[in-house]
């Protein structure tokens, strides 16, 4: 179901607590936002839908992926970025790195391990920011 976005700085900078497989429906809900907003949007949290859940969707090409428990495990190639957000008006400097590993449950609640590289994990890491209550 697709959701309203949330743009309350108070709720968007509090941390979020891990996903449980019964969150499965948030991951779904969130994926459906995240295409109705394609046209202005490449990554949600699921802080944007109003759950506080570890959970994000990204688009990784020609599809969206839920991630649920995201957590970088190993990152190289730092650089200065400008990013936009759906929840924010605005561009704002973010410090992001070119590679990253990213270890996460999927939607079949299997647990993964991924190298992302470039606008991909770029995406990656403003989502897992927004886990953390980090505003960009």
């Amino acid at each position: 179901m697709v959701k309203n976005i949330i743009k309350d700085i108070f709720f968007l900078s509090q941390k979020s607590v891990p996903a449980t497989k019964a969150d499965i429906p948030v991951a779904r809900d969130l994926l459906d936002t995240l295409a109705a907003n394609s046209d202005r949007c490449v990554g949600m949290a699921a802080n944007m839908i109003g759950i506080n859940k570890n959970i994000i969707a990204v688009n990784i090409g020609m599809l969206n992926i839920a991630m649920f428990n995201p957590v970088i495990v190993a990152k190289s190639g730092e650089y200065s970025a400008e990013e936009g957000c759906l929840s924010l008006t605005g561009l704002r400097p973010a410090k992001r790195y070119q590679k990253i590993t990213v270890e996460y449950t999927d939607m079949s609640w299997a647990r993964k391990t991924g190298e992302f590289t470039g606008w991909t994990a770029q995406i990656i890491q403003h989502e897992i920011d927004h886990l953390s209550g980090i505003i960009i």
